[in-house]
């Protein structure tokens, strides 16, 4: 009776690995609550190694030596993949590679709302010369702030704006959507449909910038809804409109997509991660460097902010910053190059 029941928690287990491994395999991985668990990989990782513990330790019984055995092979084998997948996206990578004439730095940062001040946001901007800056939960006046001290320390930068029901006083941060964009890469304009919310994610705001003379990347500013049990339909609603945003053309999208790339596997198209669009973390040593919580060591964290760019460009270099400066979230920069 024991063996039975034996072979039967092994056979689960064996199951439960394989779905929290790869929940694509199953079309798992917008489904609560694998969704959930797999946007923690190292976390996960960790999980699998204390199990191989725990059988290591049960080898040492003779009657459960057989069990034992099982167990921890399964729970190696879970964790060996997870360290794999890890390998390939990589645990971490902290160094830019030097700015060059052609090349874009991206930054986007969650600042839930003014949790970080104008003034360090302003300063990481300056410290890491970016020329496109995405701010989820950060007001309008708050970047304005930023443009005019970035101004003077001789880096201009416009600003944009998309405001979920500004008739409602006192609304949450979390309804606004900042950009600010280097006069470099020329005149950018809020596409109406973003800025009434006819096209755009549903509870909280993306921004969709266009180029005014037609010329240079489409920018989408991105915010997606958290994948809530009670908002999974939302969130895989905003998914969908996330990746219609990169078709082919040349796009860059950034913001907080709260979702990592295991998510997004059954919306890319022709080797993009989302829509046209590639993740540059993954491509560049970050892909499992968690963004949120900035509470939780960068490797326990969930990689949910990111940048994307499609075929146009090339990624170079990424680094998440340590410091979330009182943010939830960690700020993400990367460094792209114009595609030979």
């Amino acid at each position: 009776m024991f063996r039975l029941l034996g072979i039967l928690f092994t056979v689960l287990l064996a199951i439960a690995t394989a779905v929290v491994v790869w929940p694509q395999f199953f079309h798992l991985e917008q489904t609560y609550p694998f969704a959930q668990l797999v946007a923690a990989r190292g976390i996960v990782l960790g999980g699998f190694l204390v199990v191989a513990v725990v059988a290591l330790l049960l080898l040492f019984a003779r009657p459960l030596r057989g069990f034992a055995a099982s167990v921890l092979i399964v729970a190696l084998l879970g964790a060996a993949a997870t360290a794999a997948i890890g390998a390939v996206r990589g645990f971490g990578a902290s160094a830019l590679p030097d700015a060059t004439d052609t090349s874009v730095r991206v930054l986007t940062w969650n600042t839930a709302g003014e949790a970080v001040t104008a003034e360090r946001i302003a300063q990481e901007i300056l410290d890491q010369g970016a020329d496109i800056v995405a701010l989820p939960e950060t007001t309008e006046a708050v970047g304005e702030r930023i443009a005019i001290m970035l101004r003077e320390q001789g880096h201009p930068m416009w600003v944009h704006h998309v405001q979920f029901r500004p008739d409602v006083q006192d609304g949450p941060q979390s309804w606004q959507t900042t950009v600010l964009v280097a006069p470099d890469l020329g005149e950018y304009s809020v596409i109406e449909s973003s800025k009434d919310g006819s096209n755009n994610t549903g509870s909280v705001p993306s921004v969709v910038l266009m180029p005014v003379d037609g010329s240079g990347p489409t920018i989408v500013a991105v915010h997606a809804v958290a994948p809530r049990m009670e908002e999974m339909q939302q969130w895989q609603s905003d998914l969908q409109w996330i990746a219609d945003q990169c078709p082919q053309g040349d796009f860059i999208l950034a913001g907080d997509f709260n979702a990592t790339v295991d998510h997004m596997a059954p919306l890319g198209v022709d080797g993009g991660d989302i829509g046209y669009c590639r993740d540059v973390a993954s491509r560049t040593g970050n892909g499992l460097t968690g963004t949120w919580p900035s509470s939780l060591p960068p490797l326990a964290g969930a990689p949910i902010d990111h940048v994307m760019a499609s075929g146009n460009w090339t990624p170079t270099g990424s680094a998440v910053l340590d410091d979330a400066g009182g943010s939830d979230h960690r700020a993400l920069v990367v460094q792209l190059e114009p595609a030979r």
